[in-house]
């Protein structure tokens, strides 16, 4: 089959006219599409990307009829786009949803552009109106990455692996876990990305601006393996392994086992993050067009974090000056205050320097589901998911202000300690009746959590060895003190019944709605009255409910390669667990009182989103124009005081108003060559001022924190024979730092390139391929988190953390 651009021919089984499909797959490019040239009729089979339950389900009876025997329809679902089988070259596609008017879907091959195994929100950042930022090259660094879509935090954002609510991706999170330590990147085959308002089949309660869903790949029904080995700049090195079983017996029965194991070393300072993670998959087929599947995944991150700077500090200590680990002599003279560092006017009185010795995470998750999918009758499917999650974190800071009790040493390690234990169901019913298709489902979860705070003794100078030589472990000995403990417990529930009617085949409408039930009890049950500074640390319950969430939407093809939609929904999201000073939550608060307050006045937060957009498709490009407004209110904000080892939270309540643009355009000027080019435009503001300690702030008006006004993003793919390479950059302008506008970063360019050669065959191996990639090409300084421990009110904080510098990595892998 050529590759440039690959033709795909289908002809329909139950005897329709045929349909012409294009692909315009080249080395490295952004957007990869599926064009629809002759029939506005989808198929699944073959992997057709719309309306594809009822597709399959005809798709089915044509077979039935012709008394064969139908051949296992994809997921209806599964986000695929039609692939040559010797195609390696699929990126991002666009397509239109069965419930939505317009997603991205991210295919695994967007990562062969990457390092193996950097987080694969990295590939999701390549979409216009996404923003993506990380610490490091592979955003491993779960205290330093964030992710936005269109003004909304990865904490306002739905998230599901094979159907298993992954809930808050937040660091230190006790309702959810990262994607990063949920999957390993190499084995999740499909992103697909909703950037308006979502939709009501999803199971979350954080979905107030968009959907990110991700898909593990099945095991192979051959036999065989893969391996690949990265090396990196300051000692980085990475391993992945795979085996497959292949159909085991007669009934299809296949399985693969992964390992992974990574460890990247800071770039700034000593010490290193290390990740390993063990992932398994089954598949038992049941008849021609039923199927269990079940997944489980064991992570254990272990890192260094890079340390927190406010922009004074940055200015007075320069760029590029680390922690004063592993120099516990230095950091021992420094606690009281012998050691004199470089400072400033501009530096605040709360920047705590004394941060800089030593801080970390130790991470332990086991996540798991079991997938049913069962074809009940032609028309009827039903379709469940048992999962369970479990997450143990342990957060490690050296605290200055707190000398060690038992040793007298002038500084002590503190410890945040969460624990969670997730438990659910999802389960819903897909009925095609004549153009309707109907989909209706529960979802019920429950979740308990806990967060303690303790602190650890340090050794004397000389006299033993410091906690943090052994890596941010979690073994201290007995601690010597306790700030608090939180115990919560959470219960999920959620319904929602929707409808696709196609009354044209180029007009498709969508109309459903989802009610939402969400209850959280509990908070602190021990307060350290002496450290805390109150009696009494919030404790009680808080409901979010809504009974009529709606969704609508529409998709009209009224020309070949042209299609109008639009979408509209109003969400809703639960209330945030976080502790005492933790950030946006009701239970962060400083005492009772204040809670006890707060909950006769909060609502649960929610908004209107509305997105409309335009696309064209033809065999040489792809263009894309979407706009979208929306109307949030009731949000809760958090803006954060005080020291970042003591903060100080206040909460309140205001409205936000979003109004955006995203544009792309890929292009195929030349054989072999893809351009792509994308920008986006977001005017958000608050509608209210925010008041805190007695004062009123001027934030009407002003701009969101955190997120760019503008981006822009290319990528350059060219491919010869075997050879490909590629060329990214990105731009992105101004961001905000304080909720008043006062203080704010500049806007930053971060490019990126790399190349990789197929060998083919050599030997008993299959594929084997050789990779080099550059990160921040031209060692741009920029910042990329921002807000991890709180955003202020007015001036500067110590909650910024900066962008990797250049680094180079290369990669050998290959099949058997």
């Amino acid at each position: 089959m050529p590759k440039n651009p690959a033709f795909l021919r289908i002809v329909s089984v139950d005897g329709r006219r045929p349909t012409t499909w294009f692909r315009l797959c080249l080395s490295g490019a952004v957007t990869c599409l599926t064009v629809q040239a002759a029939a506005a009729r989808d198929l699944a089979e073959g992997g057709a990307v719309s309306d594809k339950a009822s597709s399959h389900h005809n798709l089915h009876r044509a077979a039935h009829k012709a008394g064969q025997r139908a051949a296992p329809p994809r997921d209806a679902t599964a986000p695929k786009a039609v692939e040559a089988r010797s195609s390696d070259r699929l990126v991002v596609s666009s397509r239109r949803s069965l419930s939505r008017g317009a997603e991205n879907a991210v295919s695994t091959l967007i990562m062969k552009q990457m390092v193996p195994g950097t987080n694969v929100m990295n590939a999701v950042g390549r979409l216009p109106g996404v923003s993506f930022s990380s610490t490091d090259p592979l955003g491993i660094d779960t205290f330093g990455t964030s992710t936005y879509v269109r003004g909304f935090f990865m904490d306002q954002i739905g998230y599901t692996l094979d159907g298993i609510p992954l809930n808050d991706q937040t660091y230190e999170s006790n309702n959810g876990v990262s994607i990063i330590q949920a999957a390993v990147q190499d084995d999740i085959a499909h992103v697909t990305v909703s950037e308006g308002p979502g939709g009501v089949e999803v199971p979350s309660t954080s979905t107030l601006g968009g959907t990110i869903q991700f898909e593990t790949s099945d095991p192979t029904a051959k036999q065989g393996g893969k391996v690949s080995q990265s090396f990196g700049s300051y000692g980085s090195m990475r391993t992945y392994f795979r085996g497959d079983t292949g159909e085991i017996n007669k009934t299809g029965t296949k399985a693969y086992v992964s390992f992974t194991r990574a460890d990247e070393k800071l770039w700034m300072g000593s010490g290193d993050q290390q990740q390993k993670q063990v992932q398994a998959k089954i598949v038992q087929p049941i008849g021609h067009d039923s199927k269990i599947k079940a997944f489980f995944n064991w992570s254990s991150l272990a890192q260094w974090g890079y340390p927190d700077y406010s922009l004074a500090m940055i200015d007075a200590l320069g760029w590029r000056i680390p922690r004063l680990y592993p120099n516990y002599a230095k950091a021992y003279a420094y606690a009281p205050g012998d050691l004199d560092l470089p400072a400033s006017p501009a530096m605040k009185a709360n920047d705590d320097q004394a941060y800089l010795y030593d801080g970390g995470q130790v991470q332990i998750d086991y996540t798991g589901g079991l997938n049913l999918d069962f074809a009940l009758t032609d028309r009827l499917r039903w379709r469940s998911v048992v999962y369970g999650q479990s997450d143990t974190g342990y957060y490690t800071y050296s605290d200055y202000d707190q000398p060690s009790l038992g040793t007298g040493a002038p500084l002590s390690m503190s410890v945040w300690s969460t624990r969670q234990e997730r438990f659910g169901l999802t389960s819903s019913l897909l009925y095609d009746l004549d153009k309707h298709h109907i989909d209706a489902g529960v979802w019920f979860e429950n979740n308990n959590q806990q967060e303690s705070l303790f602190w650890y003794d340090e050794p004397v100078l000389g006299q033993g060895s410091p906690l943090a030589t052994v890596g941010p472990w979690t073994t201290y000995g007995p601690a010597f003190k306790q700030g608090y403990n939180y115990m919560w417990h959470t219960n999920n529930f959620a319904a929602h019944i929707q409808d696709v009617w196609r009354p044209f085949k180029n007009l498709r409408l969508v109309a459903g709605f989802k009610s939402m039930l969400a209850h959280t009890g509990g908070g602190a049950d021990y307060n350290n009255a002496a450290y805390t500074g109150v009696d009494a640390l919030p404790n009680g319950g808080m409901t979010a409910f809504d009974a009529f969430l709606p969704h609508f939407g529409a998709s009209w093809q009224f020309l070949p390669g042209h299609e109008l939609y639009f979408d509209l929904a109003e969400n809703m999201r639960s209330y945030l667990v976080l502790p005492n000073g933790g950030g946006n939550s009701l239970w962060s608060v400083q005492s009772q009182e204040i809670f006890r307050d707060l909950q006769k006045k909060v609502k649960p937060e929610r908004d209107w989103v509305y997105t409309v957009g335009y696309r064209y498709t033809n065999r040489y490009m792809q263009a894309s124009l979407a706009g979208y407004h929306v109307d949030a209110s009731n949000r809760l904000q958090a803006a954060t005081q005080g020291t970042i080892l003591q903060p100080i939270s206040t909460v309140a309540q205001t409205s936000v108003q979003i109004n955006g643009v995203d544009a792309g355009l890929t292009l195929h000027p030349l054989k072999n060559v893809t351009l792509y080019n994308s920008v986006s435009y977001m005017h958000g503001t608050y509608g209210d001022n925010i008041g805190g300690a007695g004062v009123t702030y001027d934030t009407k008006g002003k701009r969101l924190v955190n997120y760019p006004d503008f981006m822009y993003k290319g990528n350059l793919a060219y491919n010869w024979r075997n050879l490909e390479a590629h060329f990214d950059v990105q731009y992105f302008s101004r961001r905000y730092f304080s909720y008043t506008n006062d203080t704010s970063v500049p806007g930053y360019w971060l490019a990126n390139a790399g190349a990789r050669y197929n060998f083919g065959n050599v030997g008993l191996t299959k594929d084997l391929t050789i990779s080099f990639n550059v990160y921040n090409l031209f060692n741009s300084h920029y910042i990329s988190m921002m807000g991890e421990n709180g955003n202020p009110f007015v001036g500067d904080y110590q909650s910024l953390e900066r962008g990797s510098v250049r680094q180079f990595f290369g990669t050998v892998s290959t099949r058997f």
